[in-house]
């Protein structure tokens, strides 16, 4: 059931969190399709990835000379799979318990106009949580894209949520975000590259982060 599937996990200089991310998720999905993409990492990364890959053929590498950050490494893994759906997972998780794919792509094929399945919230103008009101967002760390909907949104970019402007693109046309447990199946550690490395964000994100604490 998961040929329409495609698996992307995007790396930058963390080759322990990698390993441990597609290693917990093989041991309960070891043949579904992983693309990992490589963001000029000058470590070892690409010596782990290889390793990964001889250990598993149903992954795969797409590999950049420099760090294009993490939105839009994402948005390159999407135009370079050619499958139907897409599951994002951040490196810095580990795979806790299987059957979750099954259902999420049970979830997202139920009617056309669902376009992306996860932990679902809202959030504001700038991307940052709301209590109620607001722009369905379901959380990057691991949730499931319809691919064909998402190239007729804003390309995930650069910036504090990379998929603000895609997400507020299917919500204006009607399409669907389904809530699913995720955080029940994968553990999510947190800032895993950017606690090394930062988000490099730039002015833009500070100042959105400041007008957010103003209320504007």
């Amino acid at each position: 059931m998961f040929e329409k599937l495609s698996v992307v996990i995007i790396n930058f200089q963390t080759p322990d969190l990698l390993g441990t991310a597609v290693e917990s998720f093989r041991a309960f999905y070891p043949t579904v399709d992983i693309l990992i993409v490589d963001n000029g990492s000058s470590d070892n990364s690409l010596e782990s990835i290889n390793n990964l890959i001889v250990n598993n053929p149903a992954t795969t590498l797409l590999k950049f000379s420099e760090n294009i950050f993490h939105g839009p490494a994402m948005h390159a893994a999407i135009e370079e799979t050619n499958k139907d759906f897409v599951f994002l997972l951040d490196s810095d998780t580990v795979t806790i318990k299987g059957l979750f794919l099954e259902e999420m792509l049970e979830l997202i094929q139920t009617e056309n106009n669902v376009y992306c399945v996860g932990r679902l919230d809202k959030v504001d103008k700038r991307g940052f949580l709301t209590n109620n009101n607001g722009i369905p967002a379901v959380r990057t760390p691991y949730m499931m894209i319809n691919r064909n909907h998402y190239l007729h949104f804003h390309p995930f970019e650069h910036r504090g949520l990379p998929t603000l402007k895609n997400f507020t693109d299917a919500h204006r046309l009607g399409f669907k975000f389904l809530n699913f447990p995720i955080e029940n199946y994968i553990h999510h550690l947190g800032r895993g590259t950017a606690s090394r490395f930062g988000y490099k964000l730039g002015i833009k994100s500070k100042i959105d982060f400041v007008l957010h604490k103003l209320g504007l």
